[in-house]
């Protein structure tokens, strides 16, 4: 890539770091907020879930009006609202407070992702986008590897809201370079599509049986993963007796074997198959999420290895799973598809958090109660994703026969 493009690309992988991480953190703090709030596992969840419910909101209206904008304007404004809303993170003193600055801070989180590939889709030339793709997927590995246990560390020896005065400082400090570097972003303006148009072309996305299929598939995956996520660390110090310092430990190992996992799973992935990789790594995972929602006092040693296990085999659905949604939809609907794609992700970790809040439930001492249930969901819906990912494979390789037939 040319020296302008690295600087670009650098700076927008270390936005996307700060949004990732801020994302991220909110789910770990769940055994330091819950005691000191005194919250109940859906008080809690509300928390963590409405991010991810205002990020499906200002994602979907995005999909219609966010091409009328140009596009550094319209990511400086929703970054500065961004790292508002952040702060008001490290401001909130209960329930309510916290759950308004992260509905705000969703709301303009929620609008940064599409930006961010938008701008590297205009700026960086198509022979060298794949490696722009790689340095800015940079930013999500910081954030598992790097972020997520180093504020995890802030918060165990510090207090709750340190993660988040870090990330607003990053930012502030991010804010100007990006302004300077990011160039005009305009040139689409010349060749806008009208709404009509548009939304029609939205709606064409549901009489299209692969593509609904797709989006399906991708609601199941990412809910599956989601519904026990946010209560994974209150149970590990309150219900398993991991030592609150030592949850760091989890996310750090979980992280690196994900990222190992990642390049092994795409590698697999190409050579024996998008589907097999995924049904494979899915049916494996069920055990980890059995071992882990049902997990009782166990050494440190133990439960790192089967949390990295877990990691690796979540990772090793995720990717290829990705891969075949992709291939779902052509080139010339990619883009609006996939913003849609992101929207019904952001609705299914929001709603299966919501739902881990509402079947389980913490005592006086915040033991959780009735999270083997949300693992036996967790199986379920994975399970119930292998057989839609053989209908979604059924159904691309058809289309790929009708295309080969044409040509």
């Amino acid at each position: 890539m040319k020296r302008n493009e690295i600087i670009l690309v650098s700076l927008l992988a270390l936005l996307n770091f700060t949004h990732i991480l801020d994302f991220m953190i909110m789910m770990p703090l769940g055994n330091i907020l819950m005691p000191k709030w005194n919250l109940t596992t859906s008080q809690f969840s509300i928390i963590v879930s409405s991010y991810s419910l205002a990020a499906f909101a200002s994602s979907f209206f995005a999909i219609f009006f966010a091409d009328k904008f140009d596009r550094k304007k319209l990511l400086l404004t929703a970054y500065a609202g961004f790292l508002i809303g952040t702060l008001g993170c490290a401001f909130a003193n209960g329930f309510f407070t916290m759950s308004l600055a992260r509905v705000l801070t969703g709301i303009f989180g929620g609008l940064i992702g599409a930006q961010v590939l938008s701008i590297i889709g205009d700026v960086v030339p198509y022979e060298r986008r794949g490696q722009a793709m790689g340095l800015l997927m940079g930013g999500f590995a910081l954030a598992s590897v790097i972020g997520v246990p180093f504020s995890l560390y802030l918060a165990n020896t510090y207090d709750w809201y340190m993660p988040f005065y870090v990330v607003v400082c990053v930012g502030a400090l991010l804010y100007p370079l990006l302004l300077k570097f990011i160039p005009k972003v305009d040139a689409h303006l010349a060749h806008l599509v009208p709404l009509k148009e548009r939304i029609h072309q939205f709606f064409q996305i549901f009489s299209n049986n692969t593509q609904v299929t797709a989006l399906i598939f991708s609601f199941l995956m990412i809910s599956g993963h989601f519904i026990i996520i946010p209560l994974i660390n209150p149970y590990m110090v309150f219900n398993a007796g991991v030592a609150q310092e030592n949850t760091p430990l989890i996310y750090l190992c979980g992280g690196i074997c994900s990222m190992i996992a990642a390049q092994f799973a795409g590698k697999l992935a190409d050579r024996f198959g998008k589907r097999q990789v995924f049904v494979v790594s899915a049916i494996i995972s069920t055990f980890f999420v059995f071992a882990i929602t049902n997990m009782t006092v166990l050494p440190l040693p133990w439960i790192l290895i089967i949390f990295s296990l877990w990691f690796s085999t979540a990772t090793g659905r995720t990717v290829p799973g990705q891969a075949m949604t992709t291939q779902a939809v052509n080139a010339q609907t990619r883009g609006s598809f996939m913003s849609f794609n992101s929207c019904v992700q952001s609705l299914g970790s929001g709603l299966a958090t919501l739902m881990s809040g509402w079947i389980t439930y913490s005592d006086q001492n915040f033991v959780i109660h009735h999270y083997n249930i949300i693992g036996y969901i967790s199986i379920a819906i994975i399970l119930v994703s292998v057989w839609v990912a053989y209908k979604l494979d059924r159904s691309i390789a058809k289309n790929m026969r009708v295309i080969f037939t044409k040509s």
